[in-house]
């Protein structure tokens, strides 16, 4: 997905595309011939290079083309890749993207570093990130100018002036961009620049940044090292479910030096929670798409490093078979993604999209394991093994991906059986009323679990009380404990989401001790008030956007808080409502009382000519009502969606099945009667 106002700014500049070769890929624009400046060489197969997905760094994400971008935070990322222990993690690259060069070429049409930016230029910084262990990459685009709104140089009728360039400094991964490429076929573009590298007799990873517009995977990979299968990802978790939803189904054109792209990693600049940071860098692991730092490191804390750093999920990664991963199931949003490792294990992603704790389950057999009486199955994040008897179960907390390893190892009664810590009933609360919840603790493994006691806890303030017994001698295989439990949340209690956690502690037969947790979202909630009113105006209970946040009585603007303008569809502005980007849902409390939601609906008028989408209104799980796909060409559409009995109504914008470019959706005049 692109997010450009038009072809030429900087808002977004990924792309998509790639394979066998050497470096990535970008473009601007010019005027340009269509004729490269030197004859090509024969075409080759592949260059032997990234047989692994590529790990390193790249700029953008945290500083565009901001003065902070510049030789010293080149060489504080190189400094902190040694020091933090990235480079024995696998890290290697360290890549400069857009705005690094000159507003044009010298008197003989060479390329010049920015001298603010890098006044020792480019050969020198490489120097020096080669002198730490590590590699180097740059940018350019397959176009006359790059991506950034100023305009500077690109590669096009340069390419193999440019790629010589490039091998002189040292450079060894190129990512090539998608602008201003005056028109010239996308497959030609890509090629001229491989044959120049590969010209130049230096091994330079290729990076094909066009966007996924021209299906690269079906034909970069005799082209490229990796290609951009999306547009570009931001820091939201809207933005990283619609670009994982995208990229997930092209596992067939991935393996060793031909990588699918997803874009870089946005680990740690602060626009998701921790959890959902792990399940980024979980599903990029399992996809072997390529692990690109996006955060500036000198100013990571602990827990970036421990994402980052985390040696069991980079080996996922990194496999050698290179294979991608492949969806099992996704049926409401519960997502089993498993991915074949080279020696015979498989790893399974148990991955929750919804805004509250879900249980998700497989088999051993299911993610392609032989039938087996037992099988060893390690957390990835919690670095513990257990045994399972085939199951391969585990309630996954809201926005959360538990990623496991599974083994028919022969070893498995060493370690204790696996539980799974499940919970019954819905954690929505109203202040000052108690809510029944149940607990379980049920035995997975093929080894019964002994002294087996469940704890449920609140936040302070809060009455959490068992109303049957927390504990059980021991749970043979399959087998459960069930506690209910009485939850009250102080009158007054502001809505909101509040954590509850299960813990288990338990015994193997062995006389291991083993603790388990399990976090819960709890959501306070009001009821909403008698009559019709503006659903804008009720508390959300989730809300994810495609890009920047949902915004209320204003369209969704380009990406901060607060940026958008007045709700217009087809030239009528509405005062009230919801401004979103495709993918996106948003969840409300309705406990029951509430009818009927009406709304008027379309693409905004912000984003011109472009957008296509569709929209859904969904009660407690069930779609109620739909509109099909809309376009920017249309007037708002009525819709109206009988909402009678439901909990929890919940509005969804999908793409309309053409990508989430301008993508800009409004739930005008939204109103909820109950």
């Amino acid at each position: 997905m692109r997010h450009l106002p038009t072809r030429t700014t900087r808002t977004s500049h990924r792309g998509v595309i790639g394979a066998l070769l050497a470096g990535l890929l970008c473009t601007a624009g010019a005027t340009v011939p269509a004729v490269a400046d030197s004859p090509a060489p024969a075409p080759q197969a592949g260059n032997g290079l990234a047989l692994t997905p590529p790990m390193g760094f790249n700029n953008w994400n945290s500083t565009h083309c901001r003065a902070e971008f510049n030789e010293a935070m080149v060489k504080g990322i190189a400094d902190i890749f040694v020091e933090k222990g990235l480079k024995d993690a696998g890290y290697q690259y360290v890549n400069l993207d857009d705005c690094w060069a000159k507003p044009q070429r010298n008197a003989d049409g060479k390329l010049e570093a920015d001298p603010q930016r890098f006044p020792n230029g480019i050969r020198s910084v490489a120097d020096y990130v080669h002198s730490k262990g590590l590699k180097i990459g740059i940018y350019t685009s397959a176009g006359t100018k790059t991506c950034d709104s100023v305009g500077l140089p690109g590669a096009l009728g340069h390419e193999y002036s440019d790629a010589q360039q490039f091998a002189d400094w040292g450079i060894d991964y190129l990512k090539y961009d998608n602008c201003n490429n005056q028109g010239v076929d996308a497959k030609q573009r890509y090629t001229t620049m491989r044959d120049a590298l590969a010209a130049t007799g230096r091994p330079i990873v290729y990076s094909i940044c066009e966007w996924g517009e021209n299906k690269p995977w079906e034909w970069a990979g005799e082209i490229g090292n990796l290609w951009r299968t999306t547009g570009d990802i931001n820091d939201s978790w809207g933005s990283m479910l619609s670009i994982m939803k995208q990229n997930l189904p092209l596992s067939a054109a991935a393996g060793p030096g031909h990588w699918n792209d997803p874009d870089m990693l946005e680990v740690g600049n602060g626009g998701m929670t921790d959890t959902e940071y792990r399940t980024h860098f979980s599903m990029w692991s399992v996809m072997a798409a390529p692990l690109l730092i996006g955060s500036d490191l000198r100013k990571a804390g602990p827990e970036t490093f421990e994402i980052l750093s985390n040696h069991e999920v980079i080996a996922v990664d990194q496999d050698p078979l290179g294979k991608q991963g492949a969806v099992l199931s996704s049926a409401g949003g519960r997502w089993v993604v498993t991915k074949e490792m080279q020696d015979g294990s498989r790893v399974v992603a148990l991955f929750n999209e919804t805004g509250s704790a879900q249980r998700i389950s497989t088999t051993a057999e299911a993610a392609g394991l032989p039938k087996a009486t037992a099988y060893t199955m390690r957390d990835l994040w919690e670095h513990t093994t257990y045994n399972t008897a085939g199951i391969v179960s585990a309630t996954v907390p809201a926005h959360g991906t538990v990623l496991l390893r599974i083994a028919a190892d022969r070893k498995w009664a060493a370690h204790p059986p696996a539980v799974e810590l499940g919970l019954n009933g819905s954690p929505l609360v109203e202040a000052g009323r108690t809510a029944a919840l149940t607990t379980t603790v049920t035995d997975l493994g093929r080894t019964p679990a002994t002294k087996v006691s469940a704890a449920l806890t609140g936040p302070s303030g809060w009455r959490v009380k068992a109303a049957s017994p927390t504990g059980s001698p021991a749970l043979p295989t399959g087998r459960a404990l069930s506690t209910r439990w009485q939850v009250t949340a102080p009158a007054g209690t502001a809505t909101g989401t509040y954590d509850l956690t299960l813990t288990a502690r338990y015994r193997s037969p062995a006389g291991t001790r083993v603790r388990s947790t399990v976090p819960f979202r709890a959501h306070v909630v009001v009821a909403p008030p008698a009559g019709t009113g503006y659903l804008s105006d009720l508390p959300q209970l989730s809300a994810a956007n495609g890009w920047g946040p949902v915004e209320k009585d204003t369209s969704n603007g380009e990406s901060q808080a607060g940026d958008g303008n007045p709700l217009t569809i087809g030239g009528a502005v509405f005062a009230k409502g919801l401004g979103v980007h495709a993918d996106s849902a948003v969840e409300f409390y309705t406990g029951g009382a509430c009818s009927a939601v009406t709304a008027q609906v379309g693409v905004d008028d912000e984003k011109g000519a472009k957008g296509t989408v569709a929209f859904e209104v969904w009660a407690d799980g069930t779609k109620v009502a739909s509109t099909g796909v809309l376009t920017n060409a249309m007037p708002a559409q009525p819709l109206s969606a009988d909402v009678s009995g439901a909990q929890v109504v919940r509005l969804v914008v999908t793409d309309g099945g053409d990508g989430v470019d301008s993508d800009h959706a409004d739930w005008a005049d939204l109103r909820i009667t109950c």
